[in-house]
């Protein structure tokens, strides 16, 4: 497999898994209390804060998940934007660590989303260096 395809492969699972997280925006926040009581945080209360920050981190993510599958299908062209957000994955990624440290957040989702994060901008900044 060519870097190239490996580049697109990446680029269309991680865009497609990100492009899950529309479900939230429109989910009922019972579903949210629900996720939340069984990974063990909890009983969570609704805020209308809170449900605009969950809805809109949702569709922030479902919106980059789009993006990513849009410049899978020309990565020579956005090779410069791809290496742009390989940087940006790793630097987020540390910091999002940091805060799921802080934040008191169970061992198995520090020790993944942050980390998992980090490795997505490592291998986009290799594989784009076609």
């Amino acid at each position: 497999m060519t870097a190239k395809w490996a580049l697109i492969g990446m680029l269309r699972i991680t865009g497609g898994a990100m492009l899950c997280a529309l479900v939230f925006v429109f989910c009922p926040f019972e579903w949210m209390a629900a996720i939340h009581r069984q990974l063990g945080l909890g009983q969570l209360q609704y805020t209308p804060l809170l449900s605009y920050l969950t809805r809109t981190l949702s569709a922030m993510y479902a919106g980059m998940g789009a993006m990513l599958l849009f410049i899978s299908f020309d990565v020579r062209r956005y090779l410069p934007l791809i290496r742009a957000f390989g940087v940006l994955a790793l630097a987020g990624g540390v910091g999002v660590t940091v805060l799921d440290v802080a934040a008191g957040l169970p061992l198995f989702w520090a020790v993944s989303e942050g980390p998992l994060t980090v490795a997505l901008g490592v291998v986009l900044v290799v594989l784009a260096r076609l």
